[in-house]
């Protein structure tokens, strides 16, 4: 969960005017998605690893832009 605190806090410092809604949503098991819109961009399950630093704001910049 630190983790995911701490991207929370990098995405709301970087996008805090462009967030509208955020929710983060604990859970079991080491489940992390990040969704937009519906559209996972990033998923642990999937990629079998937490994001690396910076990487989820690339991410979303490729779709704010």
């Amino acid at each position: 969960m630190p983790k995911a605190v701490r991207l929370t806090e990098e995405l709301l410092t970087h996008h805090q005017f462009s967030i509208r809604e955020f929710a983060l949503v604990p859970a079991t098991g080491g489940v992390f998605e990040l969704t937009l819109n519906g559209e996972v961009i990033f998923s642990k399950k999937e990629l079998g690893r937490f994001p690396e630093d910076g990487e989820v704001l690339e991410l979303l910049k490729s779709r704010l832009s």
